[in-house]
C-alpha cells in the first residue's frame, strides 16, 4: 500500500473544499434559479426558455453534482480512516 503525504494533503484539500461551502454554493444557486423561474418575478421569451429548459437542465446537473460530492465526501472519509489506521502506509 502506498500513501504519500501528498495524497493525504490532497484528500484533506478536497474535503476542505466540499466542507468549506461548495455544497452551500450549489444550494445558493438553486435558490436564485427558483426565483428566476417565477413568472411573477421574470417573464418574457428568455424567461420562458430559462424556466422550460435552461434551469431544469442546470438544476438537474447541480443536484447530481451535490449527490456526487456527498458520495465523494463519504468515500474520502473512509480513505482517510484507512490511511491513518494503517499509519500512513508509505
Amino acid at each position: 500500500m502506498l500513501s504519500t503525504e501528498q495524497a493525504k494533503a490532497a484528500i484533506g484539500q478536497v474535503q476542505s473544499i466540499i466542507n468549506g461551502g461548495f455544497t452551500d454554493q450549489i444550494s445558493a444557486l438553486d435558490a436564485q434559479g427558483k426565483i428566476l423561474s417565477d413568472p411573477n418575478i421574470w417573464d418574457g421569451p428568455l424567461a420562458t426558455q430559462f424556466r422550460g429548459s435552461t434551469w431544469p437542465e442546470t438544476k438537474a446537473a447541480l443536484d447530481k453534482a451535490r449527490q456526487e460530492l456527498e458520495e465523494l465526501r463519504t468515500q474520502l472519509q473512509k480513505i482517510s480512516q484507512d490511511i491513518f489506521s494503517a499509519g500512513g502506509g508509505a
